[in-house]
């Protein structure tokens, strides 16, 4: 019963939701200081690019905060 330690599963899965949190508050940032709206962008017009440079933010934003959990 020692590899079940509850109190590391909830601490895991507090910093998973705090994680997801952080990012989708970045996100509606990110979203509210560009000049268009990135959704629309990326599924009306199909803008490839933008979708690009929106799952890059995205994966680097995870990178640090997972980099911020675990220390």
């Amino acid at each position: 019963m020692e590899y079940l330690n509850f109190k590391l599963i909830a601490a895991s899965i507090i910093y998973s939701v705090l994680g997801i949190v952080i990012l989708v508050v970045s996100f509606i940032i990110i979203e509210k200081l560009t000049p268009r709206m990135l959704w629309k962008e990326i599924v009306e017009e199909h803008n490839t690019a933008l979708a690009i440079v929106a799952a890059a933010f995205m994966i680097a934003v995870a990178l640090i905060i997972s980099s911020a959990i675990h220390g």
